[in-house]
């Protein structure tokens, strides 16, 4: 066996059951990876230097095709259904052989990495590709070693993503050719049909929504993250379009992370070393940092050049509206390293509500942000997805659903404890719809929302008077600098206010008939924190 690259640790893949491959290249350089990609046709390089790859038949997560294995370490643990569907230990072994078998006398490219910028919960992660930019993507998104740290280096955790071994559902158990099975028991994670890299990323995400509340009773979240010059944490919440990559980039503030971070007694920490962003319409005046950081070292997923160029086209959707970049966190000028900050002072739940119901900003007590936090909630309008005409309720339990392992009530549990013990405030924000529904109103201003924020993360909301929403419940300042008041109220923005009145009655009974199927793990205290029966029940 042919071996290349920094093995630094002495122990090798053989206790894998990966006994003969042709060549294994360990730990090689951005640079090194670059190199090998082009030369095994895997991509090119635009005129920025980025790395442009594609991820073949399929171009994004699959969560119908995501599995967890089903054993004593899980049965009675993990929150089964349509999210995490069980895999059987034996079909898992078996997959597990037919799958070491196909990379023998195959070239592999190992990675050895870490998740969680926090030395207690440091989880070591070993990632075998047979893709050269798979490992790149690898180095780009997880936290990388120091030599030193590498040579004792032992890995807890190990990734093994082969997109070319497609499984047979007939006799191996899957749904359809592609797989993703987390063991963990094993502490393995299959990846076999897709060669889509975000499968990795959450993957690991996945096992540590699983371990770091379980284990550690610590909150792991999906969400950005940063800190100001005082040391004051922020969290920012939200599901895709609410501005929560927008709004957490400032300038005067460092960025602890953009996706993935736990809540310790002590401090909020990244659980990742990269930033894995969307580019579709990307411009430099819009993300200014996002543009900056795609270069020599950065990778992009399914973008197209312009014809006769090695320039990006970030309008050509030809091949998907999921084109991404994958960058190292210090591409980001005001990136903290470590991507560590202490305990947040102020968490923000973003939703683009297209209805036009919800404030621009108000302030939840405890009961509330446990409500809101299973809920979260967005809305999608008209054209953003086929078959959408009108706006629709959408919700997504802990703004990330799709890898929660554990029953949404535990980290909305945990949400509540941590607020008990911290002085810490919840601000829910629309940065949707004022003054009717989509297609009738209008977007709140993005200079409006960023003067909310600031005053909500400055202090300067502290002083206002606030007045309860007459359905949610929720405190809405009457005042805020920068914020004409009348914009305060959704409802005086209406023309007509009994339509306001209908239309936040019908969001109340969305939100309730949602939470419905998590109302018998809900405690008293959570349940509190629905929308007025009375209102809701209408």
């Amino acid at each position: 066996m042919k071996e290349s690259g920094k093995k630094l640790h002495p122990a090798g893949l053989e206790q894998l059951g990966i006994l003969d491959a042709a060549e294994v290249c360990w730990n090689l350089s951005p640079a090194e990876l670059i190199e090998e990609a082009i030369k095994n046709g895997e991509g090119a390089l635009a005129d920025t230097g980025a790395l442009m790859c594609d991820t073949g038949e399929l171009t994004g997560r699959s969560p119908e095709d995501r599995f967890i294995v089903k054993d004593e370490k899980t049965r009675d643990t993990v929150w089964w259904g349509k999210i995490n569907i069980p895999f059987e230990p034996e079909k898992f072994d078996r997959l597990y052989g037919k799958m070491m078998d196909s990379l023998q006398g195959k070239k592999l490219y190992v990675r050895d990495a870490y998740a969680c910028d926090h030395p207690e919960y440091r989880l070591n992660v070993r990632i075998v590709n047979t893709k050269a930019w798979h490992n790149f993507f690898c180095y780009n998104m997880f936290l990388r070693f120091t030599d030193e740290e590498l040579a004792s280096h032992a890995p807890e955790f190990t990734i093994i993503a082969v997109p070319e071994f497609e499984a047979d559902p007939e006799t191996d158990g899957t749904r359809r050719k592609n797989f993703s099975i987390i063991n963990l028991s094993k502490k393995i994670i299959l990846i076999g049909g897709s060669g889509y890299t975000g499968e990795m990323k959450k993957g690991i995400f996945s096992v540590l929504n699983f371990t770091l509340p379980h284990e550690h009773n610590v909150l792991s979240m999906h969400c950005s993250a940063n800190v100001g010059e005082e040391g004051d944490t922020a969290i920012f919440f939200g599901l895709s379009g609410t501005g929560k990559t927008t709004l957490s980039a400032n300038p005067h503030r460092a960025l602890i992370g953009d996706d993935e971070h736990g809540w310790a007694e002590d401090s909020v920490f990244n659980f990742e070393g990269g930033c894995y962003a969307k580019v579709v319409d990307l411009t430099r005046e819009k993300e200014p940092e996002i543009w900056d950081a795609i270069r020599f070292g950065a990778i992009l997923e399914n973008t197209r050049f312009q014809d006769g160029t090695r320039t990006v086209d970030y309008t050509d959707k030809s091949v998907t509206e999921n084109t991404r970049t994958a960058y190292p966190i210090h591409f980001i000028p005001n990136a903290l390293e470590p991507s560590r900050a202490g305990a947040p002072k102020n968490i923000f739940f973003l939703t683009a509500d297209a209805f036009g119901v919800i404030p621009p900003i108000s302030r939840l007590n405890k009961s509330q942000a446990m409500y809101h936090f299973i809920s979260g909630y967005t809305a999608k309008v008209a054209g953003t997805e086929v078959g959408v005409i009108e706006p629709k309720e959408t919700f997504s339990a802990c703004f990330g659903e799709a890898f929660l392992p554990l029953h949404p009530t535990r980290y909305a549990e945990l949400l509540g404890e941590k607020m008990n013990r911290q002085q810490v405030k919840v601000w829910l924000v629309n940065t949707g719809w004022t003054g009717g529904p989509y297609g009738v109103g209008k977007r709140i201003k993005l200079a409006y929302t960023r003067a909310m924020l600031t005053a909500a993360l400055t202090g300067a909301l502290d002083g206002a008077k606030f007045i309860k929403h007459p359905v949610f419940g929720v405190e809405v300042p009457q005042s805020c600098p920068g914020v004409p008041d009348e914009v305060l109220n959704p409802r005086d923005t209406w023309d007509d206010p009994e339509a306001y009145d209908a239309k936040a009655s019908h969001l109340a009974q969305s939100f309730v008939r949602n939470f419905s199927k998590y109302a018998a793990y809900a405690n008293n205290e959570i349940l509190a924190g629905a929308p007025h029966a009375a209102v809701a029940a209408e």
